[in-house]
């Protein structure tokens, strides 16, 4: 097994539709400017309450990449 160094970035993913779809965002905006991502680690969910219902949620996200030699 080769070794690997990983950098990364933590966004935070915001969707009116669910905690998975801020994930989905987060990594699809990445990955317009980020090249070899290689894991995401959700650390931190949070939601805005209107109407006593779910408004918006917010997810925070770690995005590792690997680095270029």
């Amino acid at each position: 097994m080769s070794e690997h160094i990983y950098k990364h970035i933590e966004l935070t993913g915001s969707s009116t539709r669910s905690s998975d779809d801020a994930v989905r965002g987060a990594i699809a905006q990445a990955a317009k400017t980020v090249r070899n991502m290689r894991w995401f680690e959700v650390v931190e969910t949070r939601g805005h309450i209107r109407d006593d219902a779910v408004a918006h949620w917010q997810v925070v996200v770690k995005i590792g990449f690997t680095l270029e030699d």
